[in-house]
């Protein structure tokens, strides 16, 4: 009976929870005005190289995400400025995480966990509250060699990028951070997760060129260029990336 009645209320919160996650994605997408993107940065560790790294990051170490969707979105007709990226001030603790293989009912826990973790890191920041919460979880080079999973959540706007703490890897850290925000916007991965190569056509910057391979930029969601059919590499830069056409449809930016 307990167990029946504690499901029962789950089932109620997350159903409210999602009729606000809906109002605030349909929001998140009208284009009208910039969507003001919060980053809050996140200590994976206590290696000196990461706290120097977060302590020394500013507004400036983010400008390439502004300038990547200003000129995207120049091709869909869409505001001069459709992103505002604002830094915080860094969290003290990280986010919850989710076990890997977690069910259904622990998944919908956690995910609960996470925005009310989002919503106290929120207010302790203090300032105006972003409409996008994105949490950069920094990793010193020589304690990580492959970093954990980065999400974004449609549900909430929030999204959990792991990076490294180094200047060299900001380019690449910011791909990653572009990558997650169009997730909590809706947008969907473009690649085989079997093989992690870019899905043909809507992973591939430019499907119709002829020859097919090498492809010269990114899609953003497909998060590799091909080289080949069976060879694929991680763009360095938001330079080197693009928002293509099926990516558009899903984040609003063009007609279905």
């Amino acid at each position: 009976m307990w167990r029946f009645l504690r499901i029962t209320l789950l089932l109620l919160v997350l159903f409210v929870v999602a009729a606000t996650a809906w109002l605030d994605r349909r929001g998140s997408r009208d284009w009208r005005e910039p969507l003001w993107v919060g980053l809050y940065p996140v200590r994976g560790d206590d290696d000196p190289v990461t706290r120097e790294h977060v302590a020394r990051l500013d507004r400036a170490s983010f400008a390439s995400i502004e300038a990547f969707f200003a000129r995207e979105g120049r091709g869909y007709a869409v505001p001069a400025q459709p992103v505002h990226i604002e830094l915080y001030p860094r969290v003290k603790t990280s986010p919850p995480e989710l076990p890997a293989g977690a069910g259904w009912l622990r998944t919908a826990t956690w995910s609960l966990s996470m925005r009310w973790y989002a919503s106290r890191a929120v207010a302790q920041a203090g300032g105006a509250p972003p409409s996008i919460r994105i949490f950069v979880i920094y990793h010193a080079p020589a304690r990580t060699s492959v970093l954990p999973h980065s999400l974004g959540l449609s549900k909430g706007l929030i999204g959990v990028v792991h990076a490294y703490a180094d200047r060299d890897h900001e380019g690449a850290n910011a791909v990653v951070i572009a990558h997650e925000l169009l997730h909590t916007l809706g947008a969907t991965d473009k690649y085989d997760p079997a093989t992690l190569m870019p899905r043909f056509p809507e992973g591939f910057a430019e499907p119709g060129r002829e020859p097919r391979y090498p492809q010269p930029l990114t899609e953003i969601m497909a998060g590799r260029r091909a080289l080949s059919a069976a060879r694929a590499e991680m763009p360095d830069s938001l330079g080197q990336v693009v928002v293509g056409t099926a990516t558009a449809t899903e984040i609003a930016w063009a007609a279905p």
